[in-house]
């Protein structure tokens, strides 16, 4: 795949973190990796980003590209209105990323929020870029209670407007996981319609990047360029789980 679009359940469930582990896993594999933020809501002129955060931990060889940023931490549609500025549109995310994919062998495209956040007030989201581009959808959920609903609802709005779904990555797993956690491992690609593809550790992002960028193949399935193998971490898991409460 030449562009991945990646979104989310929703708010703070990892994106961005999982975003750095693909770029870097790809990275390990010696392919070029772009990254683009097509809105950035909620950071002022001048302070970091979230592309900024992907390079700093997936590594400085990463392009990164912003095409829009709003100050208030709101919809991407919203923020730009309030803050009297033009919004992003699908043909301009299509277009970035169909011009990055010329030089890069992968180019990630990090929604805000979740797959039908607004961008503009005509109702446009992250959905209609992908189509434009017709890309495959990454989709980043939370381990816990109530992922299922979430993660069952972007894909069938995904299978809806004809969108391939390339996988679910879990966004945060925590050491020591409960039982809706542990059950979910099984349950997230049945309701996905689409495999499992990884899940990245909690606090991930406060490694120091060397051993962020070491560390990411593990959490990755081969598709994105990682090792990690999901029939192997369920049984692992559930082996542990099992353990700890004899």
């Amino acid at each position: 795949m030449a562009v991945l679009v990646v979104t989310g359940t929703g708010t703070e469930v990892g994106k961005t973190v999982v975003t750095a582990a693909v770029a870097a896993a790809a990275r390990a594999a010696s392919r070029s990796v772009a990254v683009l933020k097509p809105a950035q809501t909620g950071v002022a002129p001048g302070e970091p980003g979230d592309v900024a955060e992907v390079r700093r931990l997936a590594g400085g060889e990463v392009t990164g590209e912003e095409l829009a940023r709003f100050p208030e931490p709101l919809a991407p549609g919203t923020a730009a209105a309030r803050a009297g500025l033009a919004p992003v549109r699908p043909p301009q995310i299509a277009e970035a990323a169909s011009r990055l994919a010329e030089s890069h062998d992968l180019v990630l495209v990090e929604g805000a929020g979740g797959l039908l956040v607004r961008l503009d007030e005509e109702g446009a989201t992250l959905a209609d870029a992908a189509r434009l581009l017709g890309a495959p959808v990454l989709v980043v959920a939370q381990a816990g209670l109530g992922t299922l609903n979430t993660t069952e609802l972007t894909a069938e709005a995904l299978r809806a407007r004809g969108l391939h779904c390339a996988g679910v990555v879990i966004g945060s797993w925590p050491s020591a996981p409960d039982l809706a956690m542990r059950c979910n491992l099984a349950d997230l690609p049945e309701v996905a319609g689409a495999p499992l593809l990884g899940a990245v550790p909690e606090g991930a992002a406060t490694l120091a990047p060397e051993a962020f960028r070491a560390a990411a193949p593990a959490w990755l399935a081969p598709e994105l360029s990682g090792t990690w193998d999901a029939a192997g971490f369920t049984a692992g898991v559930t082996a542990g789980f099992t353990a700890a409460h004899r």
